[in-house]
């Protein structure tokens, strides 16, 4: 009987550890974060596009966010461009067995360039487009037990110009969301245009500012909203550089592009590519993978 049961109980510790086990595994996740597209007909982009996303797959990521600018472009471009572009985007990424978060980008934006001739009337002028086409430009969503933000800061800022700014509408939103957030939910942030980088100092000179059209000029303001809470990572785009900074417990992680140099090779020393990262409980790690994409 003593035997029958210490068995019982060796097999009672099995199925237990087993459980505990799958369940750290099912907390496990990874996601890929590609940024700056720039889907064009032109210069064999949409090859390209079609290596990441395979690259995308083979590497079993949960979902994909992209980082914004998915076209080149709709600011200065006409509606029959602008439309076309959207649709090719649209066509490359509907049928994929992976969930897309879009973030927007300054190229996704149409009509805000004098060039295009666009109707300030038209419902898609502006930022209506990426809207109709594509998503809300800002929103949250929520994967084992992370808070997801994908932000919109791109704002109008002149005739042929536009800065860095998350607007107040949405920055009381952010607030008034983060009152129903745990301050222990680990927290990932999407914006296009950059909160912190060093890409300015480290190719100027180190006492150089940032252009309003390159950072987010109220980052510390919005940062400021997070205080209390579990902030691990912003992910970052528009520069096409890969830059890792950490401070006061989070990375900014501007995260190159996929597109590089606008499909003409390398820029500022960084390949194509995209991120993975990998997200364990309350940690996450990343690596950058260069896809292997090739000008031809």
């Amino acid at each position: 009987m003593n035997n029958l049961v210490k068995i019982i109980a060796l097999v009672a510790l099995i199925i237990y550890t087993s459980s505990c086990t799958n369940k750290v595994e099912d907390d496990s996740f990874s996601f890929a974060f590609l940024t700056d597209i720039h889907l064009t007909p032109d210069n064999n982009a949409v090859d390209g596009l079609r290596q990441a996303l395979e690259k995308v797959d083979s590497i079993k990521a949960d979902f994909i966010i992209t980082g914004g600018d998915q076209i080149m472009d709709a600011l200065g471009q006409s509606y029959e461009r602008a439309d076309s572009l959207y649709n090719l985007y649209i066509e490359e990424t509907s049928g994929l067995d992976i969930d897309i978060y879009n973030t927007m980008g300054n190229h996704e934006i149409y009509g805000w360039y004098p060039e295009s001739h666009a109707d300030s009337l038209n419902p898609e002028y502006g930022k209506g487009m990426f809207r109709k086409r594509i998503s809300d430009t800002y929103y949250t969503f929520e994967y084992k037990g992370w808070k997801f933000y994908i932000l919109d800061s791109v704002k109008k800022a002149g005739k042929r110009k536009y800065r860095g700014y998350i607007d107040s509408t949405q920055l009381a939103w952010i607030k008034k969301d983060l009152e129903n957030v745990s301050s222990e939910t680990p927290i990932i942030i999407s914006s296009h245009i950059p909160f912190i980088s060093s890409w300015t100092q480290i190719r100027e000179g180190s006492t150089m500012p940032n252009h309003e059209g390159l950072i987010v000029v109220n980052s510390k303001e919005v940062l400021e909203a997070f205080a209390g809470h579990n902030l691990k990572l912003v992910l970052q785009g528009h520069l096409h550089i890969l830059e890792d900074i950490y401070i006061r417990d989070i990375h900014f992680i501007t995260a190159g592009a996929v597109s590089a140099a606008w499909w003409k090779g390398p820029y500022d020393q960084t390949e194509e590519g995209f991120l993975k990262i990998n997200c364990s409980g309350n940690d996450f790690s990343w690596e950058y993978i260069d896809y292997g994409w090739n000008v031809e």
